[in-house]
C-alpha cells in the first residue's frame, strides 16, 4: 500500500545525498514531494497538513547525527510521525481489544454495506478463538440484505465458530437481546454481532444502530472502512463517529489498494485507534494493527517481523528442525525436502506475500519480476515433483533424458520445464550445503536466481 509514496520517498534521499546537513530549503523540497504523495494517496486535507507540520517542526530541530545522512534523518522523522498519524502515540494498548467486562463481552460492528463487514466478523471470529483462546458466538442482524444472515452463517461455520440464528422478520434490536441472553446461557466469552449496512449515510440506519448499541452496550464498537474507499471514507467515519460512541476501527482490502489514503486519514478524522487491518480475503487474512510496523512497510522498510510471525504460525517446526538435522549431519537435500520448502512458502503467502513484507532493497532485486508467473511456475514445480517415482524424488541424480521424458508427459509440461526445475533444485541442494557449513553470506548470495522470476 502507498507505493507511491515509498517510491517518492527513495528518490529524495537519493537527492539529498549530497547535503551536509537538513536546511529549511532541503526539508522544504522533500515535504514538498511527501505532500504530493499523500494527497494521491487520497490522504484527507486536514490529516496532510498536520503532518506536513508535525514533520517540518521535528525536521528542523533534528540532530543528524554523523553515521546518518539528512535524506536518512528527515526520513527517520517522517517514519516516527508517520506512526503518530496511525495511532502510534495512542499506546500499545489502544489497539487492543477490552475483554474487561462480566462475559460475554460484546463487540458491535459497524460500517456502510460493501466494505467486507460481514466477512470481517468471521476474520475476527477466527482470530479470537485462535489467538486469544475465546468462546465465539457470532449474530446477524441485518434484517434488510437477504443474504447478509446467510452468509454470516457460512464463514463463521468455515473458522469454527458458534452461530446464533435470525431472520428477516425480527427486529434488529430483538436479535442483539436474544443473541446475548444464549451467549449469556451457554458460556460464550465474545458475543459479535453484524449490523446492516447501506449504500449511503441514512438517518435511519444511524437511529437503528444507535438502539442496538443502547439495548446491548457493547464494549467494543468497531467502524469498518474500506481503505480504497479514500475520501469517502472521511465523510463515513465522521458520520459514525458522530452517531456511536465508537473504540476502534478495523481497515479492509488493505492489499487491494496502491493508494490506501483512510489508512492514515480515518485515525486522524475519528480519534480511535486502528484495531485491526484485512490484508487478504482469506479467513485468516486480519492482523491487529501496529502503527510503527505499517509505518517501516510505507516507507519500504520492511515488516520483519510480520515475517517471523508468519513463519511461526505457519511453518512446521519439527519438520524444519528435522531437515537442518538432517543437513548438518552430511545428509543430501532431495526432491521430497524440495517440494516440502515450497509448500512452507506457500503456506507463507507465497512469494508476492513475501515479499511485501521484506525491506525495498530486496523488493527493488525483484523489481519487473511477475509474480503471478513466478506462483504458477511454483504450482508447475510441485506437479513436476509428484510426478516422479518415490526412488527419483529420494535420487534426482537419477533423472537422465528418458526419465525426464516421462515425467515431463506425467507433468503436462514440457522437457525443457523439467531441467529448469532440476536446476533450481541444484541451486537450492547447494545453498543447503553453504548453510550447513554456516556460510550466511554465501547462502545469501546464492539465493538470487535460485526461485522462479526471481532474476
Amino acid at each position: 500500500m502507498l507505493d507511491n509514496l515509498t517510491t517518492r520517498l527513495a528518490k529524495v534521499v537519493k537527492t539529498m545525498r549530497g547535503e551536509a546537513r537538513l536546511t529549511e530549503s532541503n526539508t522544504a523540497e522533500m515535504l514538498r514531494e511527501v505532500r504530493m504523495a499523500l494527497l494521491e494517496a487520497d490522504v484527507a486535507l486536514p490529516a496532510v497538513r498536520e503532518f506536513i507540520a508535525k514533520v517540518k517542526e521535528k525536521a528542523l530541530g533534528e540532530e543528524v547525527i554523523s553515521s546518518l545522512t539528512p535524506g536518512q534523518a528527515l526520513v527517520g522523522v517522517v517514519q516516527r510521525e508517520l506512526g503518530a498519524l496511525m495511532g502510534a502515540d495512542l499506546g500499545a494498548e489502544a489497539s487492543q481489544l477490552s475483554f474487561a467486562q462480566q462475559p460475554p463481552a460484546i463487540i458491535l460492528m459497524a460500517g456502510l454495506q460493501g466494505v467486507g463487514k460481514t466477512t470481517t466478523v468471521g476474520k475476527l471470529a477466527k482470530y479470537l478463538k485462535e489467538q486469544k483462546k475465546k468462546k465465539v458466538l457470532t449474530v446477524s442482524a441485518d434484517v434488510y440484505r437477504p443474504a447478509a444472515i446467510a452468509q454470516l452463517q457460512s464463514v463463521t461455520g468455515q473458522v469454527g465458530a458458534d452461530f446464533f440464528p435470525s431472520s428477516a422478520q425480527d427486529k434488529p434490536v430483538d436479535i442483539a437481546l436474544a443473541a446475548l441472553d444464549w451467549a449469556k446461557k451457554h458460556h460464550h466469552d465474545v458475543l459479535i454481532i453484524d449490523t446492516a449496512g447501506r449504500l449511503g449515510i441514512d438517518e435511519e440506519m444511524m437511529k437503528e444502530i444507535a438502539a442496538v448499541h443502547g439495548a446491548v452496550k457493547p464494549i467494543e464498537t468497531l467502524f469498518v472502512v474500506d481503505a480504497m474507499l479514500g475520501q469517502d471514507a472521511i465523510n463515513t467515519a465522521k458520520a459514525f463517529n458522530d452517531a456511536l460512541p465508537l473504540t476502534g476501527v478495523v481497515l479492509t482490502k488493505l492489499d487491494g489498494d496502491s493508494r490506501g489514503g483512510a489508512a492514515l486519514s480515518v485515525r486522524h478524522i475519528t480519534g480511535k485507534p486502528i484495531k485491526f487491518a484485512g490484508v487478504s480475503e482469506k479467513l485468516d487474512g486480519l492482523e491487529a494493527f501496529d502503527p510503527q510496523r505499517m509505518a517501516n512497510r510505507i516507507l519500504g522498510m520492511g515488516d520483519i517481523l510480520a515475517l517471523v510471525e508468519e513463519a511461526q504460525k505457519n511453518v512446521d517446526a519439527k519438520a524444519a528442525a528435522e531437515l537442518a538435522a538432517k543437513v548438518k549431519s552430511g545428509g543430501k537435500f532431495d526432491m521430497n525436502d524440495f517440494k516440502a520448502q515450497l509448500a512452507q512458502m506457500k503456506k507463507m503467502g507465497g512469494m508476492s506475500g513475501l515479499l511485501d513484507k521484506l525491506p525495498a532493497q530486496f523488493q527493488q532485486a525483484a523489481a519487473g519480476a511477475n509474480m503471478d508467473q513466478a506462483e504458477k511456475q511454483v504450482r508447475r514445480m510441485v506437479g513436476i515433483i509428484d510426478s516422479m517415482t518415490p526412488q527419483e524424488r529420494a535420487k534426482p541424480e537419477l533423472i537422465k533424458a528418458a526419465r525426464k521424458r516421462r515425467i515431463a508427459a506425467g507433468a503436462g509440461v514440457q522437457v525443457q520445464e523439467v531441467n529448469r526445475m532440476l536446476t533450481q533444485f541444484e541451486q537450492m541442494q547447494t545453498m543447503m550445503k553453504k548453510l550447513s557449513g554456516g556460510g550466511m553470506m554465501k547462502m545469501m548470495r546464492s539465493m538470487k536466481g535460485m526461485m522462479p522470476g526471481m532474476r
